[in-house]
């Protein structure tokens, strides 16, 4: 039997809920994005004599995390879905209005019709380790545009020692935030053996491995390492049609931007530092790879290799990186 179907559009404050249920009716309803909220949308729910349903709502930051751990914990079928794919349907159904109350319409015909894979929260030590990790991106940026601020050259001198006072508070909290992942990692055994797995990389260090651990949250998830390329939005898109169109390929970039941040630098240090890599880009290099290709060519390898490193349990070797290459 087909569930019912609540599709969500979620905002800092508030959320619009479109119900289709099983009669095909639709039902809309706003509610504040609080607890209270949520136990509204529950009796809510009662009164349409709903017991259990198919709620969706796309992935838009921390906004939607409570309602969808609420709505898990409460015994429905949750999915959290990528903006894009709901972005594609709607393009598909050539719906050119755009509310809240379209989009939670939207959301919920795209459920109905697609049938998103089931959503389940994430262990409290990789939510905790996530929540650190984006806290230390989100402190080396404010340091960045600081040091930005400076280096533009700042006359007046009161807010040039504001500015300074600023950086070296932010690069105290970093480093403070950076022995907080650090200490989490290795009270969680699981997550220090996988930390080490990845460290065997030419190229990732502890940092970018606590952004892999984050972001890639349950390995057993993919089925292969392209599969996890093109989560990071790393797999090559070609341009390619008829006689006329011949675009270059580029990555694909649809997909968790985070990774691609954090794999740039680790690329390319490895290409500048491990004569595995070196002998590796090579190949690439002599079929007349430019140098951003060869880059963007040794960030997919690298999650290629990441993949294989923590699905097999093995530190990285050279002799089977052509096996986990064909994963």
């Amino acid at each position: 039997m087909t569930l019912p179907v609540l599709g969500i559009d979620i905002a800092k404050l508030k959320f619009n809920a479109c119900l289709i249920n099983q009669s095909g009716k639709l039902r809309h309803k706003v509610f504040a994005n609080t607890s209270t909220g949520f136990e509204q949308l529950r009796e809510w729910l009662a009164k349409q004599g709903i017991e259990q349903l198919h709620a969706c709502l796309e992935a838009t930051g921390t906004y939607g995390e409570s309602l969808a751990l609420f709505l898990y914990q409460a015994g429905h079928t949750m999915s959290v879905v990528n903006p894009a794919a709901v972005k594609a349907f709607a393009g598909s159904r050539l719906s050119r209005t755009k509310t809240d109350r379209v989009d939670a319409e939207l959301i919920a015909r795209f459920c109905f019709a697609q049938v998103p894979p089931a959503w389940s929260p994430l262990p409290k030590e990789v939510r905790e380790l996530q929540a650190l990790v984006r806290r230390l991106e989100a402190l080396t940026e404010m340091r960045v545009a600081e040091e930005n601020r400076l280096e533009a050259g700042i006359t007046v001198e009161a807010v040039k020692a504001s500015v300074e006072e600023l950086i070296a508070h932010l690069s105290a909290q970093i480093k403070h935030t950076e022995k907080l992942i650090r200490a989490h990692i290795n009270t969680h055994p699981a997550l220090l053996e996988q930390s080490q797995l990845l460290d065997s990389i030419p190229g990732i260090a502890q940092t970018t491995a606590a952004i892999i651990l984050s972001e890639i949250t349950d390995i057993t998830q993919y089925k292969s390492a392209r599969q996890v390329a093109a989560y990071a939005g790393l797999v090559p898109r070609e341009r390619k049609s008829g006689s006329s169109v011949r675009g270059r390929t580029r990555l694909s970039k649809i997909g968790n931007a985070r990774l691609r941040r954090a794999l740039y630098f680790p690329a390319v240090t490895a290409l500048r530092c491990s004569r595995f890599f070196q002998i590796w880009a090579k190949g690439l290099q002599e079929r007349g790879k430019c140098k951003m290709s060869v880059i963007g060519a040794a960030m997919r390898k690298l999650i290629h290799l990441a993949y294989g490193v923590l699905k097999t349990g093995k530190p990285f070797d050279p002799e089977w990186t052509r096996e986990a290459q064909n994963a």
